[in-house]
């Protein structure tokens, strides 16, 4: 879906996403019959948003920490690693630049997506400075060994004064290692040129650290600038100083936890329903209190075609309503569900 819609919408989605129209584009699936009344259009995005988070496109990783499967932040998305001597195929510039301006089009539109996105990638967005910890939170791992190493050092700094013994010390830890790091993608990369050929010692120890951290701390530094020009080319960049990091990806993708009580707010009841009525007070607490967070989104998918609800009361374009279904006595026990 996503090819698709970058096929079709890339090359004028700067001006197409800053229209007043409350749909963008007109959704059609092939083999189904259907008008687009609005749910195929949110459906459209839904599914544009699962292409990328995930391995179908190069654009995005799940974080070391999800692969691992330790630590925090175990859902979350990464920008896919290039080898830094390199430069990132168009292409690929241009896929980022798209799924910056569909974040545009969500903070306009409030067309919310379904992005898992790391939340170092929400502050370089809007410019704030990215620290080892955003880091860590999606590779626990990450600094483990450096940081292990200077203690190591540090603690056996007294009793070995001189820099063969440090260097004895690095040999019996560190036989192997070069000029080199293994990124976010597990490929491993020089940090300077013929990095490979330089063995770490005690005279080149903290500098192999510091490109060591610059490095990952700039790891995904390109990639999000072209998402950012993606972005401002939908909204302007003095308007997006604004926000802080929570605040854009909340803009782009609602809230994270769905919030009943809004929901309860913009709901609507048909003809002999009110929120009183016993059955509405039983899907309400179906819904409220036995439907995990994914089982929550699940239904929210599939009775209004997005996965998360609008901010506020006031970005509620439309309502969400329960009408009753009426079926004769004899008939109601084939409604319900059955193998």
């Amino acid at each position: 879906m996503f090819h698709q819609a970058y096929e079709q919408l890339h090359n004028h989605a700067h001006t197409l996403f800053r229209r007043a129209d409350n749909r963008l584009w007109i959704a059609q699936y092939l083999g189904k019959h259907s008008v687009d009344q609005g749910r195929l259009y949110r459906n459209s995005i839904s599914y544009i948003c699962a292409d990328i988070c995930s391995t179908r496109l190069p654009l995005f990783i799940l974080c070391p920490n999800g692969r691992t499967n330790i630590g925090l932040n175990r859902d979350r998305w990464i920008p896919n690693v290039f080898p830094p001597n390199k430069s990132i195929p168009d292409r690929i510039k241009r896929h980022y630049r798209f799924i910056g301006q569909l974040m545009g089009m969500a903070i306009r539109k409030k067309h919310y997506l379904d992005l898992k996105f790391s939340g170092f990638l929400w502050k370089q967005l809007v410019r704030d400075q990215i620290t080892i910890e955003d880091i860590e939170a999606i590779d626990i791992q990450s600094f483990t060994f450096i940081n292990e190493m200077e203690k190591t050092i540090e603690e056996n700094i007294q009793s070995t004064n001189t820099d063969n013994d440090i260097n004895d010390l690095l040999n019996s830890i560190w036989e192997d290692m070069r000029f080199e790091c293994v990124s976010s993608a597990g490929e491993i990369y020089e940090l300077i040129p013929d990095g490979h050929k330089i063995p770490i010692r005690a005279s080149n120890f903290k500098e192999y650290c510091k490109l060591y951290r610059d490095y990952r701390l700039n790891e995904f530094r390109q990639q999000i600038e072209f998402i950012r020009q993606g972005l401002y080319s939908v909204i302007p960049g003095y308007y997006l100083i604004l926000f802080t990091a929570n605040e854009l990806e909340e803009a782009v993708c609602g809230k994270g936890k769905m919030d009943m009580d809004l929901l309860k707010r913009n709901t609507t009841y048909g003809d002999g329903y009110n929120r009183k009525s016993s059955c509405i007070q039983y899907f309400w607490t179906v819904l409220v209190d036995m439907f995990t967070e994914e089982q929550k989104k699940m239904f929210l998918k599939f009775v209004w075609g997005r996965s998360t609800l609008p901010c506020c009361d006031n970005n509620f374009q439309s309502k969400f309503r329960i009408n009753p279904y009426y079926v004769a006595d004899h008939l109601k026990d084939k409604t319900l569900p059955s193998k």
